[in-house]
């Protein structure tokens, strides 16, 4: 029997990913991105899924710029949380899982240690609120959607995105050969796309469900995260710590964000690799892309 995916959000750099995986192991996918699926509008979503009948429904699209939130939180809510309930409801007219994916920013960085999934959420603004407000929508409206929380996500598909991802805006700053400052005292666990794919299909085909966290494994700043991208790519640019008392930004952003896969590896799920070898094999895919397109 033909296993059937609608994957929302298919344009974005954790989308592009999913689809390869899911292809790769023999599922047909119904691939929506924004122009293609107006997620906040109910009735298209209804009618998307409901023609498309799949066993299961990824949303990968989300409104993510924190910033911007703060000035239209409206917009936010929309993107994050109405349209996870368009989704989560179109998904129980069609006895469909949903897998919904959240984001490290629902908790406030008070705690200094990576966060579990018991730990109470407390979202510091717009975007955040937004995001928390969805997984609450789909866990209201479906017994058993897998909700999964990542954290700074990157992949090969942010070239071609954009809003890009940290990679490469580090790699265009070292190319401008002006001096660089990242702040040193915020940590999260950057994810790698790739991984959160390939895990994603893991835990689906396990039939796990619940929330989860799927974060990059390790705690950095991002500091030494960009130290280590410089490293890896064989750049030497002016780089120097710095706080967010210097880059004052619309919204609260929490100190301490990293995540703790501990549940996931104990239900079965592949540890996350490591940063180190997660930027490589990035830069490998992003070197052989370039070539490819040259040749």
């Amino acid at each position: 029997m033909e296993r059937k995916v609608v994957l929302v959000g298919s344009g974005g750099q954790l989308g592009v990913e999913l689809c390869r995986e899911f292809e790769r192991r023999g599922w047909k996918v119904w691939r929506f991105d924004r122009r293609s699926l107006d997620i906040t509008n109910a009735a298209r979503v209804e009618a998307a899924i409901a023609q498309a009948d799949p066993a299961l429904v990824v949303n990968a699209a989300a409104y993510n710029q924190v910033d911007i939130a703060e000035g239209e939180p409206l917009a936010a809510l929309e993107a994050n949380a109405l349209a996870v309930r368009n989704l989560a409801l179109a998904c129980r007219q069609a006895n469909a899982q949903l897998v919904h994916y959240s984001t490290d920013y629902v908790f406030d960085g008070a705690k200094r240690s990576p966060y579990v999934e018991t730990d109470a959420p407390h979202p510091l603004g717009a975007y955040a609120v937004s995001k928390l407000a969805g997984e609450i929508y789909a866990s209201a409206y479906l017994d058993n959607p897998l909700i999964l929380r990542v954290s700074g996500v990157f992949g090969p598909g942010g070239r071609f995105t954009p809003r890009g991802n940290f990679v490469e805006l580090m790699l265009r700053l070292a190319n401008s050969g002006n001096p660089i400052r990242v702040v040193q005292n915020h940590v999260a666990s950057p994810t790698y796309a790739p991984a959160v794919a390939a895990r994603t299909a893991d835990m689906v085909e396990k039939g796990l469900g619940g929330l989860f966290h799927l974060g990059g494994g390790e705690p950095i700043s991002w500091y030494d995260y960009a130290r280590l991208i410089f490293e890896l790519a064989g750049l030497s640019p002016s780089l120097t710590p710095t706080d967010e008392k210097e880059y004052r930004t619309a919204a609260r952003r929490p100190r301490y964000s990293a995540l703790s896969n501990a549940k996931a590896e104990a239900a079965g799920i592949a540890p996350m690799p490591p940063l180190r070898d997660a930027i490589k094999e990035y830069l490998a895919s992003r070197d052989h892309t370039t070539q490819h397109r040259s040749s």
